[in-house]
């Protein structure tokens, strides 16, 4: 698989990315629950995501007061006319800041001491996502069915119903 193939897969499971801003940098993807959004990033997660950009960051790390771009997934715009390693924003509302005073050794030693190397599956990992998001949409529909079934048979919904009034 090609390096941009992976990068699309990576970029589909996962919610943001953090950056530093208009420097080289590595880039930190996290990875969210399903319905969480950039807001509910903690601000422990937060300050940990920026201190490793900012320690990835050749330039970055030997500055003080850099700041830390992060935008969700959908918001990062490739052109095929940018550089390798270049990328835009869709819409530059959504992209957030926060600022870095200082490289916080304790955090970054903190995260290098788990930092797990591996080489996931990434196509493997975006088709199992898939795989059940169909099956709860499927699941949802079938319990919809059931329901409406169910209001029909009750008499609570009925098209060929007749009302009879009494007028006496």
């Amino acid at each position: 698989m090609s390096l941009t193939c992976e990068r699309t897969y990576l970029v589909v499971l996962v919610c943001s990315r953090f950056h530093v801003d208009k420097m080289s940098s590595a880039h930190v993807y996290v990875r969210m629950k399903r319905g969480q959004t950039i807001d509910d990033i903690s601000e422990g997660l937060l300050e940990d995501c920026a201190q490793l950009v900012k320690a990835n960051s050749i330039q970055g790390n030997k500055v003080n007061n850099v700041d830390v771009v992060y935008t969700p997934w959908y918001n990062l715009k490739k052109t095929a006319s940018m550089d390798v390693g270049q990328i835009g924003f869709h819409n530059s509302k959504m992209v957030r800041t926060v600022r870095v005073e200082k490289r916080i050794n304790e955090v970054v030693n903190r995260l290098n001491k788990t930092k797990v190397e591996r080489t996931p599956d990434l196509k493997a990992e975006r088709e199992a996502v898939n795989a059940a998001e169909r099956a709860e949409r499927k699941l949802q529909l079938r319990d919809k069915e059931t329901e409406d079934s169910t209001k029909t048979r009750t008499g609570k919904i009925g098209s060929n119903q007749v009302q009879t009034i009494n007028k006496e």
